[in-house]
């Protein structure tokens, strides 16, 4: 029988009694008489661990020697004790904000990536962290109703995973190691993980340094690690993916030499990135491009230094071919040989926004704002097609039909057809159908002439058509209409000509109509004349809602500027990215509507000159941004959610102790006032001097 002693911990175990271990909880005494309840598959780990010394004597541990060199580093430099297992550290809300706050570029330009990654692992029970340079979990997604579960595992946001505390695991091994791995169940070091499957990927800087790791989980997986073969390729590729986003976003006012070994991927998915300057200078690179770099360092040794070379180094190439590349080419790619390898790769130039660079206008010249239509959207593919179509229509004798979602923008949509066409400088003309009584729809309408209505004005009234005679009727929600009025209205359309009561008057107008319910649903249930709906739709225009719109980020922005126009004497505010982050990731049910009274309640609350993410209405939060929002209960030590009544409890606990102080009370939580009054109204809770 041998006998281990393993250096940092007083215990000696042999690997006969090791054997012996029934699958019951037993309670083994440690060190110090510290009695600690595990079960089989933890103590069998425990005392692997204590059986790994700087020799082995008559024990074999069969692992990946990344795991083994981690286990090293946790007995030896870390002094970790195996036996006693770690609870879970949770950082505390305002130590998170800072740790969010440091890789806020990057949180806002991986969104996507990060959103794409969990719906593709989210069937298969994943959960997603992105965690910072230091282990801590900055972005979180998993199943709600595995929460509990996951924030006792510490897959949760706010989570300590650097290797220094929590062990051997696969994000803080892969911060270690600055490579990407799995670590699977028994690898890791803490016996309370061995349940746990973790995949990582670093995302370097385009220097070189690791920002943040990219990690897949599982509580429960297979026991064999090839049941975990897809995990990692799949992190990897995605960590690419944002390490490449924010790489283009970072140098976004630089030249960057995109490229790849194949013509056909240089445009879609370029591997190598390199930013230079207009002398050819490299300024940064990508992973693949900085392999490229060593590659030729390895070619020309006596060119290495600590500095990049020139681009002209690393390809057969002058500066001049390089940035000539869109003059060159059909399709703005052009083929150079690898110096290193004489290898051949295709090389697009990615030329940089101009925007910052353009002279701003003298006062003499004021710059001209853009066309109404073309402020609508930005380069969403369905938009792009609409205002295409109403360039060509603008100045057609044809109806329009808008039909869309409630609040995605139709009224601004008629506006702008209106101010394109010729009939811009005569009356637009809005007709509310479904905010006037069934009773005075006709009236408003076609007017009355003097003596003819009960009631009625001395001199009559001019009813809508005659008021839009040259321009335009707008018809808003047209589908309330009822149906008598709308053979009136046919017949208006047909004959071009208003009949009130006397004589008829011949009419110049174009009808645009909107509506937010199916048309043809209506006609098919006869709630609507199908003669009448043909007549509308001359041509129809079918809006998306906010939440399929690949240009959100460009709505958001168009409509907090335009909001901040409207409050000239307000100091100037922006949205910081965690804001725009959240309402990227928001579904917008309400569409742009819904989007302009968010922002306006940011603009109002906002106590800086900034509008974060703890400025935006509850409603319009995710549930990882809603939790961020929600009071601090977590300390390092625990490891279960807090309820809706603790919270509650606690902030009023503190809004007594501080005497109903708001601005005392924020302070405390590391929150602004605006939240405090947000947190109050969602627990009604009111100070006593405002009861009653």
């Amino acid at each position: 029988m041998a006998v281990i002693t393993v250096e940092h911990s007083s215990v000696a175990l042999c690997t006969s009694e090791v054997a012996s271990l029934d699958n019951g909880p037993k309670k083994i005494p440690f060190r110090r008489n510290i009695t600690v309840s595990l079960c089989a598959a933890q103590r069998h780990h425990i005392d692997t661990l204590l059986c790994l010394g700087k020799t082995l004597q008559g024990a074999t541990i069969n692992q990946r020697d990344i795991i083994m060199r981690s286990w090293q580093r946790c007995l030896h430099e870390y002094q970790l004790d195996p036996s006693k297992p770690r609870p879970v550290r949770v950082v505390p809300q305002h130590i998170l904000r800072t740790h969010q706050e440091s890789v806020d570029e990057l949180l806002h330009v991986g969104r996507a990536g990060v959103d794409r990654l969990y719906a593709q692992i989210a069937s298969f029970g994943y959960v997603l962290l992105l965690t910072d340079h230091a282990g801590i979990t900055v972005k979180f997604r998993g199943d709600k109703e595995d929460q509990h579960a996951l924030r006792r595992a510490g897959l949760y946001l706010g989570a300590d995973w650097n290797e220094r505390y929590a062990g051997t695991c696969a994000v803080g091994t892969c911060l270690h190691e600055a490579i990407p791995l799995t670590c699977h169940q028994r690898e890791h070091f803490d016996a309370s993980h061995i349940s746990l499957t973790g995949s990582s990927a670093p995302i370097m800087d385009p220097q070189g340094n690791i920002i943040a790791v990219l990690n897949i989980s599982s509580l429960n997986s297979p026991r064999t690690l090839q049941s975990q073969a897809f995990a990692l390729p799949l992190v990897i590729h995605c960590a690419r993916m944002i390490e490449d986003a924010y790489f283009l976003h970072h140098y976004r006012n630089q030249l960057i030499l995109r490229y790849d070994s194949s013509r056909e991927f240089v445009h879609l998915n370029g591997r190598g990135l390199i930013a230079i300057d207009e002398g050819g200078n490299i300024i940064a690179a990508n992973s693949f491009g900085r392999e490229l770099i060593k590659a030729h360092q390895r070619y020309r040794p006596s060119l290495t230094s600590q500095t990049f070379p020139r681009a002209t180094q690393l390809f057969d190439a002058k500066v001049v071919d390089l940035l000539s590349i869109p003059s060159n080419s059909d399709d703005d790619i052009c083929a150079f040989r690898v110096r290193s390898d004489n290898s051949i790769v295709f090389i697009n130039l990615i030329e940089p926004r101009r925007n910052h660079l353009r002279p701003r206008p003298t006062p003499a010249e004021p710059a001209r704002p853009a066309p109404p239509l073309e402020r609508l959207a930005g380069d969403d593919p369905a938009m792009n097609r609409i205002k295409k179509l109403a360039h060509r229509l603008r100045n057609e004798s044809v109806n329009i039909l808008i039909s869309g979602d409630t609040g995605s923008g139709k009224t601004a949509l008629a506006q702008a057809f209106h101010s394109i066409s010729e009939r811009a400088h005569h009356p637009f003309v809005t007709m509310n159908c479904a905010s006037i009584p069934e009773s005075l729809i006709e009236r408003k309408l076609f007017g009355y002439h003097p003596g003819s209505i009960p009631n009625g004005q001395a001199e009559g009234e001019q009813g809508l058509i005659q008021q839009a005679d040259g321009g335009t009727l707008f018809l808003n929600d047209v589908s309330d209409i009822p149906l008598h009025l709308q053979s009136r209205l046919l017949r208006v359309i047909n004959a071009g000509e208003l009949l009130p009561p006397g004589t008829g008057t011949k009419m110049d107008i174009r009808i645009i109509a909107t509506t937010h319910r199916s048309i043809q649903q209506l006609v098919d249930n006869g709630l609507f004349r199908k003669d009448f709906y043909y007549r509308l739709n001359g041509a129809e225009f079918r809006l998306p809602p906010l939440r399929a719109r690949a240009d959100k980020h460009y709505v958001i922005r168009r409509v907090f500027e335009e909001l901040m126009e409207q409050q000239p004497h307000r100091q100037v505010l922006h949205l910081r990215a965690d804001a725009m982050s959240a309402l990227l990731a928001y579904s917008w049910p309400g569409n742009i509507r819904q989007l302009k009274n968010a922002l306006s309640f940011a603009i109002a609350s906002a106590d800086s000159k900034e509008i974060t993410v703890q400025d935006l209405p509850h409603e319009c939060l995710s549930p990882v941004h809603a939790k961020n929002d929600a009071p601090c209960l977590i300390t390092e030590q625990t490891t279960h959610a807090s309820l809706p009544d603790e919270q509650a409890e606690q902030l009023h606990a503190l809004l007594r102790q501080s005497q109903w102080n708001i601005s005392q009370a924020a302070k405390q939580l590391g929150v602004s006032r605006p939240t405090i009054y947000r947190r109050m109204q969602r627990y009604g809770l009111v100070a006593p001097n405002r009861q009653g």
